[in-house]
């Protein structure tokens, strides 16, 4: 295979056809693919036009396979950087700014120094320009408050914000199994 089949991701789906996650995208490399059809594990539903051979047999790649067994999905999403920026949107909750990833940090309403806590109720997506603006001043000494309250997502919140935001590559294959607005790449 010319680029070792790095480009043949498979598409993830639960055992109800919903994929496992929206974003990030429920892919597997093109190796755990095989190898969860080996073993008894995937159904296959679609495929690439490529094959992997080995000495005695030949394979076309799956481009999308679900599990055979349900997972449930998580009760509470982690609380991490991308999942509270995913919860407001990619948005500065200040100046309502929407900026990639790399441009966004995140800002504690009640301040560290005044005793704020890191959690889902006290912490807001904002830009570098508004986060170093407020400092470590209470929202309304500075007049900046966040445009939505914020508070701890559910799993399925997120995932349907996800939606929101389809990856850059979407193989036509997965057309009939993701619900995005937008037209899909081939």
């Amino acid at each position: 295979m010319p680029d070792g089949g790095q480009n043949f991701p498979a598409l993830v789906l639960n055992a109800d056809f919903r994929p496992l996650s929206y974003f990030p995208l429920s892919l597997w490399s093109w190796q755990d693919a095989v190898k969860a059809v080996f073993l008894d594990r995937v159904s296959v539903l679609s495929e690439y036009e490529h094959e992997v051979h080995s000495v005695s047999s030949a394979m076309r790649l799956p481009s999308v396979i679900a599990l055979k067994d349900f997972v449930p999905g998580l009760r509470q999403p982690a609380f991490t950087r991308f999942n509270v920026f995913l919860r407001d949107g990619f948005t500065c909750q200040y100046c309502h700014s929407r900026l990639p990833a790399p441009e966004l940090t995140f800002d504690h309403v009640i301040p560290r120094a005044r005793g704020g806590r890191t959690t889902w109720e006290n912490v807001v997506t904002a830009c570098g320009a508004c986060n170093l603006r407020k400092g470590s001043k209470l929202p309304r000494e500075c007049h900046m408050f966040p445009y939505e309250t914020p508070r701890r997502p559910n799993s399925w919140e997120l995932q349907d914000r996800g939606r929101a935001f389809p990856p850059n590559y979407l193989h036509e294959s997965w057309r009939d199994f993701l619900y995005w607005d937008t037209e899909l790449e081939t």
